[in-house]
């Protein structure tokens, strides 16, 4: 049984609590102190985990409408108590993640590769995890049975093509390369023709990974998708965009970088396990109202998850 028709196993639910634990207990441990001694929900709780929120990387914006959200249902039930504070975060935070249209179902993948071959383009900065999160990706679309292919047009930096291709052996999938300074375009356009000519259902292409001033950067990958689609008029079928979930803010500040660069579709945010930080995915999905579609929750191919809000906010908020 391959990945993606795992979505809701025992395992990766395992994966995801151990993941986000680090999150869970800071925020459960300063929540501990903001609540003791009381007895129902003020003011001070209120103030109290508005700096807990943001302290987490929730974001401002975000922090302020899940005060909000409280807020009227204290006024509207007249008394809260202390003990009901959890759940209360758990249900709006749930109904933020929904109305963001953040909530993943399983997905009918054998749907979404009709349009063969499905061409996703990966962008983010150096040091995010993209390259790992290309490889996992391309091994759990081999898990369900898909022919995949990598395009290395990351030729900013020689250690960048070399790491896909080391990840294309590990993985055992193809991966097309010209090596440092060739021009990511050309290597685009060969990948995807090479895709059409070995019928290919998944080809996945790593873009240069630098900051650069946001006109420079908006010209390569808006070049790299033109030469795309001289080769399939509808690609790339997916900008995904990979987040380092450990940075926190700047992880926030990336993701506005790159919107305006490019049409962003789908989010990847990364390396949960290892921070306190996880309340950035809520901050993240809230502000752009792009679709978080994997985060990643450890170093095991099957740790980069489809992002499911229910089971995210469940692990999140869960005292057990």
């Amino acid at each position: 049984m391959g990945f993606f028709t795992k979505l809701f196993s025992k395992e990766n639910k395992e994966s995801l609590d151990q993941g986000l634990s680090k999150t869970k207990e800071s925020f459960f441990g300063k929540l501990a102190k903001v609540v003791a001694g009381k007895s129902s929900v003020d003011a001070d709780v209120l103030d109290n985990l508005e700096e807990i929120l943001i302290s987490g990387d929730v974001g401002v914006k975000t922090t302020i409408k899940i005060i909000k959200r409280i807020e009227d249902r204290v006024a509207k039930d007249k008394y809260v108590s202390t003990n009901e504070l959890n759940s209360i975060l758990k249900t709006e935070v749930a109904a933020l993640l929904n109305e963001n249209n953040s909530v993943s179902n399983a997905v009918n993948f054998d749907a979404v590769l009709a349009k063969r071959p499905y061409v996703i383009m990966v962008v983010g900065v150096n040091g995010v995890g993209k390259t790992t999160t290309i490889g996992k990706l391309a091994y759990q679309f081999k898990l369900a049975g898909k022919n995949v292919i990598l395009g290395a047009a990351d030729t900013f930096r020689a250690a960048a093509v070399e790491q896909l291709i080391i990840w294309g052996q590990r993985v055992d999938v193809p991966v097309v390369s010209q090596g440092q300074n060739a021009d990511p375009a050309s290597v685009a356009f060969d990948t995807l023709s090479s895709a059409k000519a070995k019928d290919c259902d998944v080809v996945i292409i790593d873009t240069a990974g630098r900051l650069h001033n946001k006109v420079n950067l908006m010209n390569e990958l808006t070049k790299i998708k033109n030469v795309m689609k001289k080769v399939i008029p509808d690609a790339p079928h997916e900008v995904l965009l990979v987040l380092d979930g450990s940075t926190g803010q700047n992880a926030i500040e990336q993701c506005t970088q790159f919107t305006a660069a490019t049409d962003v579709t789908a989010l990847a945010v990364t390396k949960l396990d290892g921070t306190a930080k996880g309340g950035v995915v809520i901050g993240i999905s809230d502000e752009f109202k792009i679709p978080v579609k994997y985060i990643g929750v450890g170093e095991k191919m099957t740790d980069l998850q489809i992002f499911n809000a229910p089971e995210f906010v469940d692990s999140l908020f869960n005292k057990s």
